[in-house]
């Protein structure tokens, strides 16, 4: 197994460059064929119109972005030259939310950005992350915005509670698991209710992943209560060195907003590390 097709979500932020650059790495370590998909938050054009001189920002707004896109584009191919790897450049104007996931279901992985609230141009649709993780269908990778990330995966730490979720995003990081030096499985209260006598929580599926051919260590947390969970596996992803962490994706649509669940959440907000989240 391996991902023979790489889909990154690119714009005009700040974080960009470090998102390609990974994509490229990627893309060049499995062999995949890398689609570049640009496109970024756009504003109604008749919303300008109310006030004088709108129409004038509004076209400026659309040559700064066309004279954006044409840079990174022409940055992209000549890397992907640079680095001999296939693949494409494509860009869209319809709304992010629409268009992103149904592109990025053609992929065996998908990249994004983390959203930075400092920095506006990183913000392309409302909930844009997390709207993409529970409706494409895909594994997707999300990239910090803070730090460089040349390369991932030596160390995979997986946050194991034995749900539908978790069980998706295990196998959905097999590739990444087959070349890490090192997996940890990570459980956090898995022992509550149980007998002192139970096995150690995460082991069996610990032998799962060590029949790909990896190296895996499981680790437990017990007695985690006014700590958040999700900072409670980026302290320990920190304290392990760990360079990618992967876990299930929980949440669901309640009217016009999406709801995430308290882990997910918390991960999405203070991640320190790129995170492969699977629904």
């Amino acid at each position: 197994m391996s991902y023979k097709s790489i889909f990154v979500h690119l714009d005009s932020s700040e974080a960009v460059h470090s998102r390609l650059e990974l994509a490229l790495s990627l893309a060049q370590q499995f062999d995949a064929y890398l689609t570049g998909f640009f496109t970024v938050y756009r504003p109604e054009p008749g919303s300008f119109y109310v006030l004088a001189g709108s129409a004038e920002y509004y076209a400026e707004f659309e040559h700064r972005r066309l004279q954006q896109q044409g840079a990174l584009e022409r940055l992209f191919r000549a890397e992907m030259l640079r680095m001999k790897v296939a693949g494409e450049w494509r860009r869209s104007t319809e709304y992010a939310n629409r268009c992103v996931p149904q592109a990025a279901r053609l992929a065996d992985l998908v990249i994004v950005g983390q959203y930075n609230r400092e920095d506006p141009e990183s913000f392309v649709a409302q909930q844009f992350v997390e709207n993409l993780v529970l409706s494409a269908g895909r594994p997707v990778l999300v990239v910090p915005y803070a730090g460089q990330f040349h390369h991932i995966a030596s160390h995979v730490v997986l946050a194991w509670d034995g749900s539908r979720e978790a069980t998706r995003a295990l196998h959905d990081a097999l590739p990444f698991f087959r070349h890490a030096k090192q997996v940890t499985v990570l459980t956090i209260n898995a022992l509550n209710g149980e007998p002192v006598s139970s096995r150690v929580p995460g082991s069996d599926i610990a032998t799962v992943i060590s029949r790909y051919g990896a190296n895996v260590a499981t680790q437990e947390i017990e007695g985690v209560k006014d700590v958040s969970i999700g900072e409670t596996i980026l302290s320990r992803a920190a304290d392990l060195e760990a360079d990618l962490l992967v876990m299930g994706c929980y949440g669901h649509s309640r009217w016009r907003e999406l709801v995430l669940g308290g882990a997910t959440r918390s991960i999405l907000k203070s991640m320190t590390l790129p995170v492969l989240m699977s629904h």
